[in-house]
């Protein structure tokens, strides 16, 4: 058999430390199935969603073993029968939840979003997920007006930067970006107020600078930081939590709980959970109409995401511990060519 019939990827055999459980395997390589199609994958993200499925339960991740990666780039590498509107040489985008950390990936013609070939495919990954969820918690969620006041919750990370640059662009007035000393900096650039979480109570520090409450508070973190959100909020507001960095099932649950209390809660807030694979399984359709607007924003130079590191596909290991480490500024890309 040819080298050239088997692919390498990234596998998850079971939960556990990253370096027990990811392995580096190959693939056998075939043709794409009836409305399938075959992807030459570019880049890939690590985030801290595949953290979750490693060390917890996800709803969406299949059965042991699976191959890892939220979201791909590529090109078109061969089409099923049955396949229109997609050639070899195309370039495309899929938000997968898994599958994307490897060489090729086999998606259903309809996960695919055309991408310009002028992008690059590294800053495509980081809109996939993390600029269509800031997006679409900004303006489908919360929906933010110019001059607005909002908290950011986990403002150094992907999602969180991405609020931010995306928070500007649409003329929020004053965004508190809550985050380690250390990513201050980061915070900043993107037009953000750092408040550090650690030297301080940092409820009290928002709070006597906006005694009548935020617009709007985005939270990744869950447990005692959405609690501080939701003090935070003005009546009239919205609070959105998207996810629990925070801590491990036990605490997601509780996030969970707590927000639904919040959504219940009859105290003029308005309470919602945001989460992008849910959503794009329910209704594909916002995440086709958004992820075009973001790389045409991309394409104008209007946006930059922040890239952490660009790391070659064996490294996966590597880059799963520094998320998991919360050492991340932005977003981690693999490339899956090398």
């Amino acid at each position: 058999m040819s080298a050239t019939s088997k692919y390498r990827a990234i596998q998850l055999v079971g939960k556990g430390a990253a370096r027990d459980v990811l392995k580096l395997v190959e693939l056998e390589k075939r043709d794409p199935g009836p409305g399938e199609v075959r992807v030459r994958v570019l880049s890939s993200g690590v985030g801290f969603t595949d953290v979750i499925m490693r060390t917890g339960n996800y709803p969406y991740a299949p059965k042991y073993p699976f191959t890892t990666g939220y979201e791909l780039v590529g090109d078109v590498d061969a089409v099923g029968a049955g396949v229109t509107g997609w050639k070899p040489g195309d370039r495309v985008a899929a938000l997968t939840v898994h599958r994307g950390n490897a060489e090729y990936a086999y998606l259903e013609a309809a996960e695919l979003v055309r991408v310009p070939p002028s992008l690059d495919p590294g800053e495509v990954v980081c809109l996939i997920l993390n600029y269509v969820t800031a997006y679409q918690m900004l303006h489908r969620s919360a929906e933010v007006r110019a001059g607005q006041t909002v908290v950011i919750t986990g403002a150094g990370g992907g999602v969180g930067s991405a609020l931010l640059e995306l928070g500007k662009l649409a003329g929020l007035g004053k965004m508190y970006g809550v985050a380690s000393a250390g990513k201050h900096k980061a915070v900043e650039a993107q037009g953000g107020i750092p408040i550090d979480y650690r030297s301080q109570d940092w409820v009290v520090a928002i709070r006597s600078r906006e005694p009548a409450g935020v617009d709007a508070a985005f939270d990744a973190i869950g447990g005692s930081m959405l609690a501080g959100c939701h003090r935070l909020v003005r009546k009239g507001g919205a609070l959105v939590s998207y996810g629990s960095t925070g801590g491990g099932q036990a605490k997601a649950l509780g996030t969970f709980a707590r927000i639904g209390w919040y959504y219940l809660l009859p105290d003029g807030r308005r309470a919602t959970f945001y989460g992008i694979t849910m959503k794009y399984r329910k209704d594909p359709g916002p995440l086709r109409e958004d992820l075009p607007k973001l790389m045409e924003l991309l394409e104008r130079k209007q946006i930059k995401p922040v890239i952490a590191a660009r790391m070659p596909l064996a490294d996966v290991v590597k880059a799963q511990e520094i998320v998991e480490q919360g050492q991340v500024t932005g977003k981690i890309v693999l490339d899956c060519t090398r």
